[in-house]
């Protein structure tokens, strides 16, 4: 479409993993499993922590938000992409990118809070025992979490809106396998001041500041373990701890890597993409039920349970 005398771009055209049709039939083989694998764990952490009583504490309540959140995320992704390995027209429409767009940075945005609260809820468990139940009431965690996702949602709007504002003009070309505000935003022909403006302030804002709350959460605790002369305290507390921050390592090393260095299309930033976006939805259920002896317990008896057949 022109505009006087400047061309506007209505579609854009994903780049993908690879142009190779065998290569293509391999990889949407691998990623339709990856994905049917993030759906069923993730909805079966979901189901154990809702039908044992044992985990009906804060940690697990906020944990099935994550859960949720994972599921939700990878499914901002993954069909798109599977539609693209599919077929040979790689097109997104404008709508169709801003509102991936904007989810991606929802599910990041309300993620990273969520990982904040969680160091919050463990550091109040570790370092002040006596007082954790009434600090993490159910009015508390209920608004934590529903901050964590009004915060997304804020974030998410706001930078897709001023993105939405820059004009697009050719080329259309999106180096990703998906419409993610780095590479979108280099195709921009006006002057993106606001939008890099915007997104760099959430990363300072929300990403790092979240993680100094995790980091700062975490030091009280290393500080509270190694007050303890007990080695069977210290290691509870460790193990406790030890999945929390596997989770918050990968999912922030690979983010903050990915927003905050220069977009280029490189396959390293296809790598990061494809960390935080499709693996790390997969791992995290999988690294807390596998170092939680409390899920694995749980997943246990859910299992041995006998159905009740009803007439």
């Amino acid at each position: 479409m022109e505009v006087g005398n400047t061309t506007r771009v209505t579609a854009f055209v994903l780049q993908g993993l690879s142009n190779n049709p065998q290569i293509q039939a391999v990889l949407f083989v691998i990623f339709l499993v990856i994905y049917l694998l993030i759906l069923t764990v993730n909805l079966l952490m979901l189901l154990v922590i809702r039908t044992d009583s044992h985990l009906h504490t804060p940690m697990y309540f906020f944990l099935s938000h994550l859960s949720f959140l994972d599921a939700f995320y990878s499914s901002v992704i993954v069909p798109k992409l599977l539609e693209n390995l599919f077929c040979k027209q790689k097109t997104i429409t404008l709508l169709e990118c801003f509102t991936q767009i904007s989810l991606v940075i929802f599910s990041g945005g309300t993620e990273t809070c969520l990982l904040s609260v969680m160091a919050y809820d463990r550091y109040q468990a570790v370092c002040h025992p006596l007082s954790y139940v009434v600090t993490m009431n159910k009015k508390i965690c209920i608004g934590l979490v529903g901050a964590s996702w009004a915060i997304g949602m804020g974030t998410g709007l706001l930078n897709t809106i001023l993105l939405a504002q820059q004009d697009f003009c050719g080329p259309n070309l999106i180096r990703s396998f998906a419409c993610e505000f780095p590479p979108v935003l280099l195709l921009a022909c006006s002057d993106p001041y606001m939008s890099v403006a915007s997104i760099l302030t959430t990363m300072v804002v929300l990403g790092l500041g979240t993680f100094v709350l995790v980091l700062v959460s975490y030091t009280h605790i290393i500080m509270t373990a190694l007050g303890i002369d007990s080695a069977s305290g210290q290691n509870k507390i460790f193990s406790t701890c030890s999945s929390h921050v596997l989770v918050v390592t990968i999912f922030y090393g690979s983010g903050i890597f990915r927003y905050m260095t220069p977009a280029s299309g490189s396959a390293l930033e296809q790598v990061l993409s494809m960390q935080y976006s499709v693996v790390t939805p997969l791992l995290n259920p999988l690294i807390y039920s596998l170092k939680n002896q409390e899920v694995k317990a749980a997943l246990k008896r859910m299992l041995a349970r006998k159905p009740r057949l009803t007439f």
